[in-house]
């Protein structure tokens, strides 16, 4: 099961990050919370050496009309979105709604999941794109 998308940058860890910012919320998401998990970790006096930046993001209206259609699927929101280290490469991704939404057995929100994995695609792309 793929349960992300993700592509790999061009661009440093940093850059990779700013662009992603800027284009989740080019597509109208804002950004609720932001952790880097190598600060976090290392913050609790562990070794992690990549960098990983974890996002939390929403868009209202689209969060609104699924919590409306069925409000359990808060368990799923916000929505993911990574930029990491990893093989001294640089990757940014998204956790796909559509698989999480396939979890619940309600078939008229497949098509919200949807829009917003294309939206969030959308902004990895223009994140990691020379």
């Amino acid at each position: 099961m793929n349960y992300a998308y993700e592509e790999k940058s061009s661009r440093s860890f940093e850059e990779t990050l700013t662009k992603l910012k800027y284009a989740v919320k080019d597509q109208s998401f804002g950004i609720l919370y932001e952790v880097n998990l190598k600060n976090k970790i290392n913050g609790k006096g562990l070794d992690f050496e990549p960098n990983f930046t974890v996002m939390d993001v929403c868009n209202p209206k689209l969060a609104k009309d699924v919590l409306d259609e069925q409000i359990e699927v808060g368990y799923f929101l916000p929505c993911k979105v990574v930029v990491y280290e990893k093989d001294d490469a640089v990757y940014a991704g998204v956790l796909k709604p559509t698989i999480l939404i396939d979890m619940v057995d309600n078939s008229s929100l497949k098509a919200a999941a949807e829009e917003v994995e294309e939206i969030l695609i959308k902004a990895v792309k223009a994140a990691v794109a020379p």
